[in-house]
């Protein structure tokens, strides 16, 4: 919200700001943005999939109910409103935000082009703060930082708008139910991600532990069943039964590339290249301190509750849609504990590198799989660093055994003090 206010004083005191906002559906977009400029003059365009004439029609509407002013003519295409729009904040101020402007792209693509002639037209002359938000990752950043896109270079800032950290999660569930333990804390943090509308939707149902959001996410017209598609289909398109297959075998710990192949009887390079690199789904995971282009990879998906739906909802889909939940619920329960393990070292690791001074953070293991180890946290400017195991119980961490794990890997840390930590769900 600070950022938003510096860009509109910016637009007011100077000269028109083009700023892009994104972020992954559910995250909190529209209601960041219209928060921010709840006491400005603010005109809100919402772009969905119509017939551009019906979608400009309603636009109109909005500018004379907003800005007070009678518009004359028909306007029939987009860029007549938009040009509109330019010319009247040559002499008044005001926010327009354009959500989901990706769907442009469906609706007639040209309008890309046509705001790239008004705006390098009117831009030096306009007080406008315009904000152009949308969910589509890969459509957004294509828009926006592609060289041959007619926007590219136009943006005068951008946002890319995330989940709550842990340290909100906590402040939340502080306030909604302040008796909470580290489990409820656990499923929380795994179930939500911090994504703003599911802290919200299990908030609202009161739902706080482990059965009670269980029920609530496999229940009868449960937003959640259809989440994944909700969320994922706009971004795949035709092909998005082959990504959605590679998720479901990353969320079931078939992480590494071989053996995604191995199973699927085909090539993924490309696949995994695209879910990492235009829409941001995916990261690739290599031990400390290995070279950059090393081949020992692995996989992990981003965000925890997508993990989840690929896990245990899209896996199991035919007993989602005969909802048999029962039968889904007793394999969530008998799976939950090791499945929440790699969550509760996910956490540890934002945790640590929320509250550590570090230049890198992540999992250790040799070749084949050999001397894993959950967590190692390097500051190589102050030559320290934390190796750590992480176990849901604190009785089955053994520090002698993290010890020698850790030898191969303090022969490289030759000058570095090391600190051994045993973390479990106690210290969360």
């Amino acid at each position: 919200m600070a950022s938003l206010e510096k860009i509109r004083r910016m637009a007011a005191d100077d000269s028109a700001q083009m700023t892009f906002v994104t972020g992954r559906r559910r995250v909190g977009k529209t209601a960041l943005l219209t928060k921010s400029f709840a006491n400005e003059t603010m005109l809100y365009f919402f772009v969905e999939k119509k017939n551009e004439t019906i979608l400009c029609q309603e636009f109109v509407g909005e500018i004379q109910h907003k800005l007070e002013m009678t518009v004359y003519g028909e306007m029939r295409r987009f860029k007549d409103v938009f040009g509109y729009l330019m010319e009247a904040s040559a002499n008044r101020h005001f926010t327009l935000i354009i959500d989901e402007f990706q769907e442009f792209n469906t609706i007639n693509p040209s309008i890309y082009s046509e705001i790239q002639h008004i705006w390098d037209k009117n831009k030096d002359t306009s007080k406008i703060n315009l904000i152009l938000c949308g969910s589509i990752y890969s459509l957004m950043y294509k828009i926006f930082l592609n060289s041959k896109e007619p926007l590219f270079g136009r943006a005068t800032a951008r946002l890319y708008v995330q989940q709550f950290d842990i340290l909100t999660l906590k402040e939340i569930l502080q306030d909604h139910y302040p008796a909470y333990s580290n489990e409820n804390l656990l499923t929380f943090y795994l179930f939500t991600g911090g994504i703003a509308k599911y802290v919200e939707l299990l908030t609202n149902a009161k739902a706080f532990t482990l059965e009670k959001i269980v029920d609530e996410v496999l229940s009868e017209n449960s937003l959640f069943l259809e989440e994944g598609r909700i969320v994922l289909i706009d971004e795949f398109g035709k092909d998005y039964g082959n990504y959605f297959s590679i998720m479901m075998l990353i969320a079931s710990s078939k992480t590494s590339r071989s053996e995604m192949e191995s199973i699927l009887k085909m090539s993924i390079g490309g696949f995994l290249d695209r879910l990492e690199n235009e829409f941001g789904l995916i990261t690739k995971v290599r031990p400390v301190l290995s070279k950059p282009m090393g081949k020992n990879v692995k996989y992990r998906i981003n965000d925890n509750f997508l993990n989840f739906w690929f896990r245990f909802i899209y896996k199991y889909r035919g007993a989602v849609e005969m909802k048999n939940y029962a039968y889904v619920k007793n394999i969530i329960y008998r799976d939950y504990q090791t499945f929440s393990g790699q969550f509760l070292e996910r956490y540890f690791r934002e945790k640590i590198a929320g509250e550590e001074n570090l230049s890198a953070i992540g999992p250790y293991w040799e070749s084949g799989n050999q001397n894993e180890i959950d967590i190692v946290a390097l500051n190589e400017y102050e030559k320290t660093a934390i190796i750590a195991e992480v176990k849901r119980n604190a009785d089955n961490i053994n520090m002698y055994a993290l010890k020698n794990k850790a030898a191969n890997l303090i022969r490289q840390l030759a000058n570095y003090e090391i600190e051994y930590r045993a973390l479990s769900i106690n210290d969360m």
